[in-house]
């Protein structure tokens, strides 16, 4: 079994793979950025936000603060999903609030940054989103998303204004909370745009008052600030790569498993070519090229001077050149990210920076009052049900049956009773002993496992007369996954209005646990 580094990194490991350990805030506050022209990027920033239709006064307060000499970011990001995408994009985006609240000063300014992936061209990712209405009704949304194109080149479609309306529509929820997210969406819409932007204005709205500003690097003005690192990039095309795959050696060799690999000739460079599709750059016998043409350096530094936007990092490097970008202070991640993060503490030095602290994201599980109700009277938690939901449900029935042949406790008094026969067939004859220490074993398991079966039919049989598996799932492992990384925000927010945004930017940063909503 592989492990995991975001669990590791959480208990203070990784010291040779991430540069600052897990939590170390003081260490961060204490770096500076004088290379970063924030005059610049603020000023870029202000175009974005002009030409998206979400220059307000809360990005401008905010930008003004950027401006400061001594200003630096927390920062996170994610590909631009379907209104808003999975629960956790929400999430990021708030532990970036919470955590540069927390760390502001009025002599040195932090600012939260969300980072729309918009040159992400998986459309496979992004293309679809599930929410649940107040009938337990699971509603699936799917726009059809050209694939191999950058999200934030597919410009929005009015037909998929009309999906999302449809959604809405026939969503049952109060309609004072649907008829405001519904005005959260046509906001987000009215002024068209790429897919990136539709996503960008609903983060900008549900956030930007708490302080949050959105960011797209496809935009040009950002782009071009963008474009010295790439340079870097093209002028040593595997040196990212070399670094990168060292680390994965080295990470395998500690029984992690690496989230990069980088074959022979893959550069960390994507280029959009002149059909619209994003393809990789390799660097073979001297010369760029990709799937379908062959590039020099001299083509490359070209497009970079007249559209940078055309060139785009790709995974091990995006983080780098965001942070080339960005003062950056803290870099909210999630579990994978931090395995990526891992590989690229000796990629930043190629670019003249130093790896900043990643910071694990806040994690919650939303309950609704329905669903508390239901994990008081089974006597579990929502990770037991996401862990084994069958299994939870049909041990409390066994308990509440009182049918103890299905009980932990039985098992383990048969364990002990194994345990002393064993004990005394070896105490007559030693040679016995192995034999009838794999009896036991053998025993135990196939006793174990007759119980999970038992208590999975006591389950199915329960829910086939109440529902109760079935209304937790959909909570909980919406389509067979944990909640958090596939329910849409806006569930919570059709149902139960502002409460649950309220109450994710009253939680600390970093927080994990089970959210109750009232």
């Amino acid at each position: 079994m592989t492990r995991s580094a975001a669990a590791e990194y959480r208990r203070g490991g990784l010291r040779d793979f991430l540069r600052l350990p897990h939590g170390a805030l003081g260490d961060a506050l204490q770096e500076t950025r004088p290379d970063v022209d924030r005059a610049a990027l603020a000023a870029a920033l202000e175009a974005y936000h002009r030409d998206l239709g979400t220059l307000d006064a809360h990005v401008q307060a905010g930008l003004e603060r950027l401006r400061h000499p001594a200003a630096r970011v927390v920062v996170t990001g994610q590909q631009a999903g379907v209104l808003t995408g999975p629960a956790y994009s929400v999430h990021k985006a708030a532990d970036a609030v919470l955590l540069a609240r927390e760390l502001d000063r009025d002599d040195a300014p932090v600012v939260a940054v969300y980072w729309v992936a918009s040159q992400d061209h998986d459309a496979a990712e992004v293309a679809s989103t599930t929410l649940l209405d107040l009938e337990e009704r699971l509603h699936r949304l799917t726009l059809d998303l050209p694939e191999g194109v950058p999200v934030g080149r597919i410009a929005w479609q009015d037909a998929w204004t009309a999906q999302v309306r449809d959604l809405l529509a026939s969503f049952a929820a109060p309609d004072a909370h649907r008829t405001w997210v519904a005005g959260l969406v046509e906001g987000a819409v009215r002024d068209g745009g790429t897919v990136a932007d539709v996503f960008a204005r609903l983060v900008h709205a549900l956030l930007a008052p708490a302080g949050l500003i959105v960011l797209d690097p496809l935009h040009p003005a950002l782009a071009a600030l963008m474009a010295p690192a790439l340079r870097r990039e093209l002028a040593d095309p595997l040196a990212s790569s070399r670094v990168i795959e060292d680390a994965a050696a080295r990470l395998d060799a500690q029984g992690f498993e690496p989230q990069l690999r980088r074959p022979a000739g893959a550069t960390n460079v994507f280029i959009e070519e002149d059909d619209g599709q994003r393809r990789l750059l390799r660097w073979e016998e001297g010369g760029f090229r990709t799937a379908t043409r062959a590039y020099t350096r001299e083509n490359l530094e070209a497009v970079l001077s007249a559209d940078p936007a055309r060139l785009t990092p790709a995974a091990g490097v995006r983080p780098v050149v965001q942070d080339t970008l960005l003062p950056t202070l803290a870099f909210v991640v999630g579990p994978g990210e931090t395995a990526y993060g891992a590989q690229l503490r000796d990629v930043y030095p190629l670019h003249g920076l130093k790896q900043p602290l990643l910071w694990l994201r806040l994690s919650v599980t939303w309950l609704e009052p329905n669903v508390t109700r239901l994990l008081t009277r089974l006597g579990a938690t929502a990770a037991e049900v996401q862990a084994d939901p069958e299994g939870v449900l049909g041990r409390a029935l066994a308990a509440q049956r009182g049918a103890a042949a299905l009980s932990q406790a039985r098992l383990e008094a048969l364990d002990a009773d194994l345990n002393a026969l064993t004990a005394e067939i070896a105490g007559l004859d030693p040679v016995l002993a192995k034999a009838a220490h794999r009896t036991e074993v053998r025993t135990l398991a196939r006793i174990a496992h007759l119980q999970r079966l038992a208590t999975a039919a006591l389950a199915r049989a329960e829910d086939e007369r109440s529902g109760q598996l079935t209304r937790l799932k959909r909570h909980l492992l919406p389509n067979g996954t944990p909640q958090e990384r596939e329910m849409n925000f806006l569930t919570y927010l059709l149902k139960h209005g502002r409460v649950p945004l309220d109450l994710l930017l009253a939680l600390e940063p970093g927080w994990q646990g089970e959210l109750p909503i009232p």
